[in-house]
């Protein structure tokens, strides 16, 4: 794209450019992190083994709030640069690990591990034994027996484990803040998403002084609805799954399933719409025709679902299935291929955009014209590192984890495992970079590393635990965007993640031993877990035994005449598009919505359409999305709060039903 689209232009602009770069890491940042450690995991740990939830924004939006609430009683100021930063550290210690999302901090996978090594699905499959030890002690240890992490049998895994946490943070540092570079500094996308963080940090900064604007009353107001929302949505469910035998929903959670009632009319199309009011603000701040494009493809599928169906493509669709399985199936049979051709169009796009970019720069030096704005030079004051030292610290990470695999697992051929590295995860995270630029949201191309392991001949399963640097770190150009909306240093992400490292590793390593010694995990006292532990187990199984049998999903997913068919479509659409000074942003909105289940999609449509012809013509283009920004921050504070609340009644509740009288 060699000129944003109008509309991106106004994304642009929601935020003015900081005058001036602080460093927002200090003593209060500290106090924060130590508070999110000790207080906020054990939460986290036990809403992710007893309901399968994260608290997603809630450790975020509680401590930001604490922290500005004892600011004002103790006349103190906070300034932006600190709230974001401590806005950081909060979601980085409360985050999810693996594809179970649960949280805990960096030893959250082993205990995944040790179930799985002693599984039902395992035993049953007859890998039980054939784990390696460098991920997790064999079933007869008896370190699993005696549930404790402190045992020599896991002082191997846990170094392996501690050295990949270092490689990580070396490889998306570099990485995600090259791309950031490229995509901010030079692209000049708008990043629309970055700018909610943003304005929330900036909104509750503003609390501590006298100076409140309209941000704080726009994110109150947000946060109010998400309260009354939140206590019906999350509150009722949590309470009353204390206090009775089964949760009382008032609202279906996630979303209504109608696919069963409309089979006959719409075969193989899932359909359904999702509850969370969220999906409705979140089409207040997406680009308008970005959320056009998802809605084209939605409607697209009720059309195509059942022609394809009807013509034998989508063969694993059978009557009777609910939304979650009809979108495997439909994906397996057609989505899967055509997402990652379209997927490709996308990065194809975006690279001869910088390159068309650079040229027309070039020449125009060479002529001695103004050129578009655009420079890889950097800003003066942000702080910035040199471009050449974080592609050799992305580099040097990658290197690291090239060998670690080659110590590993040494039969594996390693030219796919530096395809990974140098190719595919730069190449990936750029596709993702981009969509969050323009769009802010993606979904990762599926199942690439599955299918090379397969297609490689590899016999064995120790391959799937080998840390194959296959990553995506387009989320991370996302967050330098943000430190730089704040007025942040690049130095104080830098000292957050020295602080965040220790900090996360030790309590993680202490409440997951204190919590494993209480009672097996999973087991009753963990119901989520002891429920859906085993289907993951099962999936999980299906995966590792495929290089043992040569035979699997992936195989019979992957048709490159699909792949071609969508990587076609993209180049062919958004060239039209852009010949004809159309709405680029469409394609991307495709692109987006492909795969993707119209529950989520159509609820954000009604939403986008309240924006375009409601509120911009009431408010204005610029100050509207000012307006829904820090609308949907407060939305998200508001329900992480009652996130929080519910948490703590069901940590009591627990804690009293187990007493013996």
């Amino acid at each position: 794209m060699s000129r944003l689209d109008p509309e991106l232009e106004l994304y642009r602009g929601l935020m003015d450019q900081p005058e001036q770069y602080e460093d927002g890491f200090d003593v209060k940042t500290i106090i924060g992190a130590i508070f999110i450690g000790f207080v906020m995991m054990p939460g986290a740990i036990y809403l992710g083994l007893v309901a399968g939830r994260n608290l997603g924004p809630a450790a975020e939006w509680t401590t930001i709030i604490l922290f500005t609430e004892v600011a004002r009683r103790s006349f103190i100021t906070l300034k932006r640069q600190e709230v974001y930063i401590l806005f950081y550290i909060a979601a980085a210690l409360a985050s999810t690990s693996g594809g179970l999302q649960l949280a805990g901090g960096v030893f959250a996978g082993k205990i995944w591990d040790q179930y799985f090594v002693r599984s039902p699905a395992a035993r049953g499959l007859g890998i039980a034994y054939q784990i390696p030890e460098w991920v997790v002690p064999p079933p007869d240890s008896e370190a699993l027996l005696r549930r404790t992490f402190f045992h020599p049998d896991w002082y191997y895994p846990m170094a392996i484990l501690l050295v990949g946490v270092i490689l990580s943070r070396l490889n998306w540092f570099g990485l995600g803040y090259t791309l950031f570079r490229i995509t901010s500094d030079y692209e000049r996308l708008p990043f629309p998403y970055a700018a909610i963080t943003a304005q929330g940090s900036t909104a509750l900064a503003e609390t501590t002084t006298k100076t409140e604007t309209w941000r704080w009353r726009v994110f109150a107001i947000g946060a109010m609805i998400g309260l009354v929302f939140g206590a019906f949505y999350v509150g009722v469910p949590t309470i009353t799954g204390v206090i009775m035998t089964k949760p009382l929903q008032l609202l279906p959670i996630p979303f209504v399933d109608l696919t069963r009632n409309t089979e006959n009319v719409l075969p193989a199309v899932p359909t359904g719409f999702t509850t969370d009011l969220g999906a409705i603000i979140a089409g207040f701040v997406v680009p308008f025709w970005a959320v056009v494009g998802s809605f084209v493809t939605a409607v697209a599928t009720f059309i195509l679902n059942p022609a394809l169906y009807r013509a034998g493509v989508l063969q694993a669709w059978t009557p009777g299935m609910d939304t979650i399985q009809s979108s495997f199936a439909n994906s397996v049979d057609f989505y899967f291929s055509i997402g990652i051709g379209t997927a490709f169009a996308v990065a194809f796009i975006g690279i001869a955009g910088i390159l068309a970019h650079f040229y027309r720069n070039r020449r125009a030096d060479e002529e001695g014209r103004e050129h578009e704005p655009g420079t890889l030079a950097g800003v003066p004051g942000r702080g910035d590192i040199n471009l050449w030292l974080a592609i050799g610290m992305f580099a040097f990470s990658t290197l690291g984890y090239v060998f670690l695999c080659w110590h590993l697992v040494p039969d594996f051929p390693i030219l796919w495992v530096i395809f990974f590295g140098f190719i595919f995860t730069p190449l990936n995270s750029y596709v993702d970079a981009r969509m969050k630029g323009l769009t802010g949201q993606w979904v990762s191309i599926p199942m690439v590393k599955q299918g090379v392991i397969i297609l490689s001949g590899y016999k064995g399963i120790d391959i799937w635990f080998a840390p194959i640097p296959e990553f995506d770190h387009g989320q991370r150009a996302q967050q330098f965007r943000v430190l730089e909306l704040t007025g942040n240093k690049v130095i104080s992400l830098v000292k957050a993640e020295l602080l965040i490292l220790p900090i996360v590793v030790v309590c993680s390593l202490i409440y997951w031993e204190f919590i494993w010694k209480l009672a097996p995990i999973p087991s009753a006292n963990y119901p989520y877990a002891q429920k859906m532990w085993h289907l993951n187990a099962l999936n999980s199984g299906l995966w590792l035994t495929a290089t043992l049998t040569g035979k699997s999903l992936f195989h019979r997913a992957f048709k490159w005449q699909f792949v071609v068919g969508g990587f076609g479509f993209g180049v062919i659409t958004y060239s039209i598009l852009a010949a004809a000074r159309m709405p680029t942003l469409l394609v991307y909105g495709v692109v987006r919505g492909i795969g993707h289940m119209p529950h989520f999609v159509f609820p954000e449509m009604i939403g986008a359409l309240i924006s375009q012809f409601y509120m911009i013509p009431r408010f204005g283009a610029r100050r509207w999305k000012q307006y829904a920004t820090v609308l949907s921050a407060g939305y998200a504070c508001g329900m992480g709060l009652i996130g929080m609340g519910s948490v703590a009644f069901a940590l009591i509740g627990q804690a009293v039903s187990q007493m013996p009288y």
